[in-house]
């Protein structure tokens, strides 16, 4: 296998059988993928797609029917390379009566970490997923946000080579999705490989160098994010304070050479970059709140006229 090639599944095929052995459910069909050292991999596809049964086999934990996997130059089934991976499963398992400090050292003493070197990454995980603050608080009372965050931090506990995590930003609002996408670039920093499997569109595009899309455990596309969402037949021009009598131009030009001119507007953001933007603002102006539109006025209140945003407890 190439030394770049950290991951690689050749064939890879998992049929789930009834209680009489006959097939049932063909999860995973001669799935053919691999993974580089250094990158951010995605698995995408809807429920049921396969995507955690790709992970299962990738750490030993299911039997391919057909193919293999390799994950750092070992076979999947050889369970003592899962000492240098990290693994968040869809649903953490985390004994509830322990608090966060005590469950990364119960699974630090798994890995057989010494006393300091454990001691030290605990703390550095625990600021890392920002739980400082409830640190001492059981996981029976944290939020699924909160048990996917200690989730995460379990799954370094080790320093691993390769990290797969499933639905990493499961339970998490857009703030807190924000930060785990800041984490997951950070490990890639730190010449981490991640492979990450999920469903939400947002969260593979924004992080992901490589994406595999799954449907009915068939791979059907494979590639670049960026390539992937090229539109090819379609040119894009962006300019700024473009006057009318300009625009009017530049469309006579593109019908003179064949061309159909699609459309003139502004760009848009996503959705969850305006939310994190309002929120940013908010705490920056404590306060200030939205009213409503009013005619003839901006949205935000930045008109001439009376604000439309005003301190919150005063008349509006």
């Amino acid at each position: 296998m190439n030394s770049d090639v950290i991951l690689e599944t050749r064939n890879l095929t998992k049929v789930y059988r009834d209680f009489w052995g006959r097939p049932k459910v063909l999860a995973l069909k001669a799935l053919d993928l691999q993974v580089r050292r250094g990158e951010i991999f995605g698995l995408l596809g809807p429920n049921g797609s396969g995507k955690t049964t790709t992970i299962k086999l990738l750490l030993g934990l299911l039997f391919p029917t057909e193919g293999e996997a390799f994950l750092m130059g070992e076979p999947a089934t050889n369970v003592a390379k899962n000492e240098r991976i990290g693994y968040l499963p869809e649903e953490s398992y985390l004994y509830k009566f322990l608090n966060a400090e005590e469950t990364l050292h119960f699974y630090g003493r798994l890995f057989k970490l010494d006393n300091a070197e454990r001691k030290k990454r605990v703390d550095q995980l625990i600021d890392m997923v920002g739980l400082s603050a409830a640190k001492h608080r059981q996981i029976r009372e944290y939020s699924k946000g909160m048990q996917r965050r200690i989730g995460l931090a379990q799954a370094l506990i080790n320093d691993p080579e390769l990290i797969l995590l499933d639905e990493p930003t499961s339970g998490l609002d857009p703030i807190g999705t924000s930060e785990i996408k800041d984490r997951i670039r950070e490990l890639k920093d730190r010449g981490k490989t991640v492979v990450l499997s999920g469903h939400l569109l947002a969260d593979m595009q924004d992080i992901c160098d490589r994406i595999a899309i799954l449907h009915r455990g068939e791979l059907k596309e494979l590639g670049k994010v960026r390539d992937l969402l090229t539109v090819q037949d379609v040119t894009q021009i962006k300019t700024r304070d473009l006057p009318e009598a300009a625009v009017a131009e530049i469309e006579a030009v593109i019908r003179r050479h064949g061309g159909e001119l699609l459309a003139v507007d502004h760009p848009t953001t996503t959705l969850e970059e305006l939310f994190l933007r309002i929120v940013r603002d908010s705490e920056l102006h404590p306060g200030r709140r939205r009213v409503g539109d009013r005619p003839g006025m901006p949205a935000d209140g930045d008109g001439d006229g009376s604000a439309a945003a005003t301190p919150a407890g005063k008349a509006s």
